[in-house]
């Protein structure tokens, strides 16, 4: 999730709750663009510059695989600004109309796209790809990583962090256990990445801030990002959403903090 810039502006005005609401019911939730959120929300960004070090990477590969990589957006962003693509490259995606969106905008920079469950074995070869990357998995395969990689391949990534924006997922749900609050938590996956037989060559994490503007966004980003509030609906939530409207309409913007963290592991030779 990026939504905006560091800093946003409402654009909201004093419109009704109703009327807000039916708008972020509205905004299709397709692939991982969020410009709809420009003026709506903002997230301050990492300082590593995720997609630009990844064009980087793709530029000294040979065979590369972008996980679950959404409606293709930020590969199509790091191939862009890479000098040259690899001779193989290929993306995987679970959700049906992401697949489709993905492979609209990557086949024509000569990215095969394959529909893949998130939870299922990678339908490559042992040894295939001397980068992989992922931006944002919902959970990272560990294992099937180390299979797929060459010996000496990279596995490059931007992962989210524990408890992130935890202010907006326990105003509805109410206060999560620590299991829940840390179930990302870094440490966690450096043990999982190692136990795959993975070398961890680098791991930083920061904490960023996000602010929420009006209602509509929430319940936008509510709908796109499904994990934050499983089954989130309007009518489950309208009593939740309408205290967030009235506190937002009389404090000013509902202020979270996400977390990130970037993962680069090797595997041996």
């Amino acid at each position: 999730m990026d939504m905006g810039q560091e800093q946003g502006s409402s654009r909201s005005g004093r419109r009704s709750f109703e009327d807000l609401v039916a708008e972020g019911v509205s905004v299709p939730t397709e692939g991982w663009d969020f410009s709809w959120f420009d003026g709506r929300a903002s997230e301050a960004r990492p300082s590593w510059g995720y997609a630009v070090s990844l064009a980087e990477r793709l530029a000294r590969a040979s065979a590369a695989l972008d996980l679950q990589t959404g409606g293709g957006e930020v590969l199509d962003f790091a191939l862009g600004r890479a000098p040259k693509a690899p001779v193989l490259l290929v993306a995987t995606e679970g959700w049906a109309p992401n697949v489709a969106k993905a492979t609209a905008l990557l086949r024509p920079r000569g990215v095969a796209v394959v529909a893949a469950p998130e939870d299922a074995p990678l339908p490559f070869a042992d040894d295939t790809f001397d980068l992989v990357s992922s931006r944002h998995p919902v959970r990272a395969p560990w294992a099937e990583i180390a299979r797929v990689l060459r010996p000496g391949g990279t596995y490059f990534a931007q992962h989210v962090g524990p408890h992130s924006v935890f202010e907006l997922v326990e105003h509805f749900l109410g206060p999560q256990p620590e299991d829940v609050r840390d179930g990302r938590h870094p440490d966690r996956e450096r043990a999982d990445a190692e136990a795959a037989g993975l070398e961890i060559v680098d791991l930083r994490a920061e904490e960023l801030r996000v602010e929420f503007h009006d209602v509509a966004a929430v319940v936008h980003f509510l709908r796109k990002v499904i994990w934050m509030v499983p089954g989130f609906t309007v009518e489950a939530y309208e009593p939740q959403l309408r205290a967030l409207h009235e506190r937002m309409e009389s404090d000013g913007p509902f202020v979270a903090h996400s977390t990130r963290h970037l993962f680069e592991a090797r595997k041996p030779c």
